[in-house]
């Protein structure tokens, strides 16, 4: 019996010396086995194309395969191309055209719709469900509206004996009808954003202003945007790097035309790759898009962020 209990004595004093000897912070790399999934397709889907592109963007590569070393021949060849210059243009244009009215049509709908009422539930998913179809049907749905002589925007015009505008075949229209289609179908999300920053917003500062007579103006001007400023930054980004990926809708509504006017960046890729099966030209596009868009998402965030500190 005694020699039981000094053996059992002796297992835990090894036990406690282990315990002792082991560092609590010290890491457990069994632990890695929950994020090698999620590190596997990171850098499969996003690390390895990124330096592929950039070493393909360096040869002279086609259908059949990776030629020479050619170095910045490629992105020589794409500022000397007018259309890729066009293509840049176009780009920023349609950028500017929706990501301000997302942002801001985003937070009048989130602010008019932050009521805890049926009619405010209902709104909200009327507006989100949009945000759920395809591209193809958006484009459908917009290029029956906007066709010339019997779409629904020319019949609406023929009421008041009008000509209406002709946003898939004028120059300067060509790329407003896109973005006010892009918005119709993009504004779901910001609008949910700025929802769930706003009921994170605690109602005592609300009753507070309440109490102090604030009125409307003063309490969204000095209360809500002030919350909200770092989903508003948010919100511009991922406006930002979404937008600049324009194809679906461009490719579906006026084929890039015309003369070139709504052809952005991912479609001047899409055919240097895909068409003319210049597959070097490609990836250099490929590769300024991706710093245009780091370019600019830094951008905003900087300052978005300045502007936070002052405040």
């Amino acid at each position: 019996m005694a020699e039981t209990t000094l053996s059992a004595t002796r297992t835990l004093a090894k036990a406690s010396a282990r315990l002792k000897v082991q560092n609590i912070n010290a890491p457990l790399w069994r632990n890695a086995i929950f994020v090698l999934p999620y590190l596997f397709f990171f850098v499969t889907l996003l690390i390895v194309p990124l330096f592929w592109g950039i070493w393909l963007s360096l040869h002279k590569a086609d259908a059949f395969g990776v030629g020479r070393f050619v170095g910045i021949d490629n992105y020589l060849r794409l500022f000397r191309d007018k259309i890729f210059i066009q293509a840049i243009g176009n780009t920023f244009y349609f950028v500017l055209l929706t990501v301000p009215a997302l942002a801001i049509i985003g937070l009048m709908l989130a602010l008019a719709l932050n009521r805890k009422t049926r009619t405010a539930a209902a709104l909200r998913t009327i507006y989100f469900s949009s945000s759920v179809l395809s591209v193809t049907i958006v484009t459908l749905i917009w290029r029956i509206v906007f066709i010339g002589n019997f779409g629904l925007l020319a019949t609406i015009y023929g009421w008041f004996g009008a000509t209406p505008p002709a946003f898939l075949s004028d120059p300067k229209l060509a790329m407003i009808g896109i973005a006010i289609a892009t918005i119709w179908w993009c504004v779901g999300l910001p609008m949910m954003l700025f929802l769930s920053a706003l009921q994170q917003i605690p109602g005592d500062i609300y009753e507070a202003a309440a109490l102090d007579n604030a009125s409307r103006w003063r309490t969204l001007w000095y209360i809500t945007l002030p919350s909200i400023r770092r989903t508003f930054a948010l919100v511009v980004i991922i406006q930002i790097v979404l937008q600049f990926q324009l194809f679906g809708q461009a490719k579906l509504m006026t084929n890039g035309g015309p003369n070139n006017v709504s052809k952005p960046i991912v479609f001047y890729i899409y055919e240097a790759a895909f068409t003319k099966w210049d597959l070097g030209l490609g990836a250099a596009a490929s590769e300024i898009l991706f710093m245009l868009i780091l370019v600019a998402a830094m951008a905003q965030y900087v300052i978005s962020r300045r502007k936070g500190e002052e405040v």
